[in-house]
């Protein structure tokens, strides 16, 4: 049995008074995932660990199996697999956005969505007046990019930038962890390594001063939303994974398809071909039909996909209610429907799972920790009592609630 997972990126949400009390799935447009939670089994999953930030790199890499006091070393790392850059022993890899600040707050994480193309001309101009030995910026997607300290410590305390909307970003500096501003991560190796103390006054200091640059850049002069700040977060340094071929021996080959850093970087680690779409953007406009037939195509040929879509996850941090909803209709309509419509024919059969990787709630606007629901289909499937997918009736599916990397075990159970 072939097996792929469709990943709506911070699809669960709250109960919305905007909404006569709805969730968003449960108010939604959504005929496939409905039936297929009708024909299918449903539970719910806790997808980060005690200890741990509700981050897209812990939730997706739990739910793949992985468990994060083995693998955790932030986002930083696996987006530099993504790109492609090698990292060497001694360097501390973190997210980059390219943030948009106003009157002293936080107005949004993403610049105005920057487009690649844009936010490579200030990268370039970055790494022209403050890179060095040392430090070094990184072309990513849109606003996601990299920036490398050699010798880093990843003892620091860098607040994500999506978690603090509104919020005076001053008061969201880089500090050291508790106990580490004297201290030199000996473990990471680094002969000219840096106290933690060092790593976060270093990165202060590229945050004040990409402020001054980026602020009479010709970019922001000509445009209305300013990206007028980096802000680093997520670091690590290079992580030690095993890939799922050795976790599980139902696979044998597999594919990531994702428009973000982040989901290919996990892939690459866990063993999976990276498949790039056109018109890929991890917004609400990115090709549907295209990620739909890129992954029947890989999964015609391989044992295992893992189709992940971003867009309502970046609604939900923007706020936007109605955007939200359109996402989730188009994750139903032109993901879940024409993939379920294809393999439903194939000789050999397919387990199909449909989840989030956590709630993104559109009135809270950035991640929360809370179980997400989950459903799963396949030929021969016996149903439970569940008749449509969402947060509230999953809570009485057959799988109950399942914890952390137990969701990954038993999807491979099935064939």
């Amino acid at each position: 049995m072939k097996h792929i997972i469709i990943l709506g990126d911070g699809m669960a949400d709250h109960a919305v008074d905007r909404l006569g009390g709805k969730t968003l799935l449960q108010y939604a447009d959504t005929p496939y995932m409905d039936m297929l939670a009708r024909k299918g089994r449903t539970g719910r999953l806790t997808t980060i660990p005690e200890g741990y930030l509700p981050g897209s790199e812990v939730a997706n890499s739990t739910i793949l199996g992985y468990d994060q006091d083995k693998v955790y070393e932030g986002r930083g790392p696996l987006e530099a697999a993504s790109i492609g850059y090698d990292l060497h022993p001694d360097d501390f890899a973190l997210r980059c956005n390219i943030i948009e600040l106003e009157d002293g707050v936080i107005k949004n994480h993403h610049g105005g969505h920057l487009k690649t193309e844009e936010a490579d001309v200030l990268l370039h101009y970055l790494n022209d007046h403050l890179g060095n030995e040392r430090v070094r910026f990184v072309t990513g997607i849109q606003y996601r990019h990299l920036l490398v300290v050699r010798g880093g410590n990843k003892h620091v305390v860098c607040a994500p930038p999506h978690d603090h909307p509104n919020e005076p970003w001053a008061d969201l500096m880089v500090k050291p962890e508790e106990g580490w501003a004297d201290r030199k991560d000996l473990s990471h190796g680094a002969a000219d390594g840096l106290t933690g103390q060092q790593t976060a006054d270093l990165l202060n200091d590229l945050i004040l001063k990409s402020q001054q640059l980026l602020a009479v850049h010709p970019f922001n002069q000509q445009r209305a939303a300013k990206a007028n700040s980096i802000w680093p977060w997520g670091g690590g340094y290079r992580p030690s994974m095993q890939t799922l071929q050795q976790l599980y021996p139902q696979i044998h080959t597999g594919s990531c398809i994702s428009a973000v850093d982040l989901i290919r970087g996990i892939g690459r680690y866990a063993g999976l071909d990276v498949v790039k779409v056109p018109g890929a953007t991890g917004l609400a406009d990115t090709n549907y039909e295209g990620k739909a037939s890129a992954a029947l195509k890989a999964l015609a040929q391989q044992d295992f996909v893992f189709l992940h879509l971003e867009a309502s996850d970046e609604a939900g941090h923007d706020g936007d209610l109605q955007l939200k909803l359109r996402t989730i209709e188009y994750l139903d309509h032109r993901i879940v429907e024409p993939i379920y419509n294809e393999v439903k024919k194939w000789d050999e059969p397919v387990s199909i799972a449909v989840m989030p990787d956590h709630p993104t709630p559109v009135e809270v606007r950035t991640h929360v920790k809370e179980p997400v629901p989950f459903l799963v289909w396949h030929r021969g499937i016996e149903p439970d009592e569940v008749q449509v997918y969402d947060e509230v009736s999953c809570v009485e599916g057959a799988y109950g609630l399942l914890h952390l990397t137990k969701f990954m075990r038993k999807f491979m159970e099935i064939g």
